[in-house]
């Protein structure tokens, strides 16, 4: 019973474990949706202050086309006016040469004539200054024309700019309410998870009080079986009493039987008379005493002091031993107990350094693997392995990491310069991702050390992982081709002095509007 309570509580203990690491995934996967849902938010914010922008120049360039067709009217009003100027000249001029023809008063007419021509010329200067700011009209109107053309074709542009845009939008909201819906759903989990861990503190409590009353039933028992054992031993010490005093008493009979025979054969030998006869042969009565009260008393004094001597005797010596039997009984069981528990321990210590030696090994062999591939694809060639020393076990041994550039031999990371020692890291740091990849990976400032060459290598390589692994990495570097490659930028700029201010840029979203442009 007990064993089998043992295994029930290790068995809820499990599911505790189980669930506990169920709740943090869950939350894990609650965070992530969390960032991919401020991520969208963020989006939609930028989406929206590109919208408002093609719409704050949509309405400067309407405003500009509105000037431009009031000066084509105002252009068109002032020909009018100046055709009909014209119109009115030569008419004045048909009249006057009518009028010269009709003239009789020659040398009067003559300086009215000259006059007139005096009037005509100003008139037609006036004319063609009018021609000419005409003309500058009707050139104004043609350049404005095609303005006015340009604008409309920019605003097309814009127009399909703004519906690419609202694409974007409605992608985004699509991507905001499937990012709502996993986070409502990973937002329940933990409720889920909530109570299947009360269901389980509860089966666990059931399964404490069920270990008690059986631990309660097993001490009862155990309390019965110790009783009646002490009755059974005590009914046996008394049965062995009563043999050894039965013993005793047919011993001290066939004693007393023998002095009888050896007193009446004595008797008969000294007094010629049995030894119930001796008193009236020798004239005593029953009730007297042949030994005087003095001499009682010295044989009574001196009993007791015999008796002194012996020592005083210990009248709970048989409790106190039965005690004892019964303390070093459990001492006995406990010990058994204990040697059991101790072989189940070092079975359970064999059985884990087995399993975390073939665990250690087969983690090693994936990691070999997986390291030599990347350190011989960062350096474009070159074999690198690593390698257990110092202990033949795996659980003690230590860890070597041999490494062989291109045009280098063979070894240790120690011998290697400062950019190979930290090329060769970052394969060693990937290679243990690969065998075990998480859904985040910070990176701080790795890139430092390694030239522009290699830094485009550690970018395809990050780029491959998180297509293969769906890895999201954030990134700390200064390095300009390492920003050139990420897909949205985070930067901290201090606007005024003490003041910081986040600024972030997604390269991504601004490669699709530039090509939808």
């Amino acid at each position: 019973g007990r064993k089998v309570l043992h295994a029930l509580v290790d068995r809820a203990t499990l599911t505790v474990d189980d669930a506990r690491e169920i709740f943090e995934a869950s939350h894990t996967t609650a965070q992530a949706a969390g960032a991919a849902e401020q991520a969208a938010r963020n989006a939609v914010r930028g989406a929206d202050r590109a919208y408002q922008q093609i719409r704050d120049r949509e309405a400067a360039q309407n405003r500009t086309l509105s000037e431009a067709r009031s000066k084509i009217v105002s252009a068109d009003e002032n020909a009018e006016a100046l055709r009909a100027d014209d119109a009115e000249l030569q008419m004045a001029i048909e009249q006057a040469q009518r009028e010269l023809a009709a003239l009789t008063n020659i040398p009067e007419r003559r300086e009215s004539a000259a006059k007139l021509r005096a009037e005509l010329s100003e008139t037609r200067a006036r004319a063609t200054e009018r021609q000419s700011a005409y003309d500058r009209l009707i050139g104004e109107a043609g350049s404005r024309r095609q303005r006015l053309a340009d604008m409309g074709e920019a605003k097309d542009s814009w127009k399909r700019r703004a519906d690419n845009a609202a694409e974007q939008i409605d992608a985004l909201q699509q991507r905001l309410e499937i990012a709502e819906a996993a986070l409502a759903k990973v937002t329940a989990r933990p409720e889920e998870i909530a109570e299947q861990r009360t269901e389980l503190f509860e089966k666990i409590s059931v399964a404490e009080q069920s270990r008690g009353k059986a631990a309660d039933a097993l001490a009862e028992g155990e309390t019965r079986l110790a009783a009646a054992g002490k009755a059974l031993r005590d009914v046996e010490a008394k049965l062995a009493e009563a043999r050894e005093e039965r013993v005793r008493c047919e011993a001290v009979q066939e004693q007393i039987d023998q002095a009888m025979a050896v007193i009446v054969e004595r008797a008969e030998e000294r007094i010629s008379c049995a030894p119930g006869n001796a008193l009236e042969e020798v004239g005593v009565a029953d009730d007297d005493k042949l030994p005087t009260r003095d001499a009682i008393e010295v044989r009574v004094e001196r009993l007791k002091r015999e008796r002194e001597n012996m020592g005083a005797v210990n009248l709970r010596a048989e409790s106190e031993a039965e005690e004892l039997d019964e303390r070093i009984q459990v001492m006995l069981a406990e010990r058994e107990d204990l040697i059991s528990a101790i072989a189940r321990l070092r079975q359970g210590i064999a059985s884990l350094n087995r399993e975390g030696r073939a665990r250690l090994l087969s983690a090693f062999e994936e990691v070999n693997s997986h390291f030599t591939e990347l350190f011989t694809r960062l350096f474009g060639g070159g074999k690198a392995h690593l390698a257990l020393t110092e202990a033949e076990d795996p659980l003690e041994a230590g860890l070597e990491i041999m490494a062989s550039p291109p045009g280098k031999k063979m070894q240790t990371l120690s011998l290697l310069s400062g950019g190979e020692q930290a090329l060769t890291a970052i394969a060693l740091l990937f290679a243990v991702f690969l065998t075990n990849p998480a859904p985040i990976c910070v990176l701080d400032e790795v890139d430092a050390p390694l030239d522009d060459a290699n830094v485009e290598r550690f970018c395809m390589l990050i780029s491959e992982i998180a297509g293969q692994t769906g890895t999201r990495f954030l990134i700390v570097t200064h390095h300009r081709l390492t920003m050139a490659r990420m897909d949205r930028l985070f930067g901290v700029t201090m606007s005024e002095r003490g003041v910081s201010q986040l600024v972030s840029v997604d390269l991504q979203a601004a490669e699709e509007l530039r090509e939808s442009a």
